[in-house]
């Protein structure tokens, strides 16, 4: 059975910066594969592209530059915000406000989004909003270990999207977008 549209896939594999050579950034092996229904968005597109047609036991080797992937960097997403919203009585929430750390946080949509603490000025905490893997060209080589029809019920999905692509919760795996 061929993977395509509605097809339940499993998947184990590495995923390196740049090319083959690259930095490891992620192992999947076969005690917790990827799993997914291929087809309904919830993977990067040129992930699933290089996977289609592919069938139980294929091997696949494939290139993503950043702009298939994650995209560039876009300095849009770098934004200073007011330090008052990280502190607690004018003292600054050095727990959780520090250069490095991830925050969680909502746009003014309510939307949940992270972003890393680049800086910390006197009225300022600059933080980076771009996927952790934004402007990096990726490496998959790996294994289709699994094809079968997907239920209807794989196929509409976890009740709630993933929040971080780096979870593999819920099905959404490393390759999210």
């Amino acid at each position: 059975m061929k993977i395509e549209n509605n097809r339940f896939a499993s998947l184990v594999y590495t995923l390196h910066e740049g090319d083959k050579k690259g930095k490891v950034l992620e192992t999947v092996e076969e005690a917790s594969p990827l799993t997914f229904v291929f087809g309904t968005g919830r993977l990067l597109p040129g992930f699933e592209a290089n996977l289609a047609g592919l069938e139980e036991g294929s091997a696949f080797d494939f290139h993503l530059a950043a702009a298939d992937a994650y995209s560039e960097k876009r300095e849009e997403m770098v934004i200073s915000l007011p330090r008052n919203i990280f502190e607690d009585e004018g003292v600054l929430r050095s727990e959780i406000c520090f250069v490095g750390n991830t925050v969680p946080m909502m746009d003014s949509h309510g939307e949940r989004m992270n972003g890393v603490v680049t800086e910390i000025g006197d009225a300022f905490v600059k933080m980076d909003f771009n996927h952790p893997l934004a402007g990096t060209d990726l490496h998959f080589s790996g294994r289709v270990i699994g094809v079968r029809e997907a239920t209807p019920e794989e196929i509409m999905g976890p009740v709630s999207d993933c929040s971080s692509c780096g979870s593999r919760s819920n099905g959404c795996g490393g390759s999210c977008g």
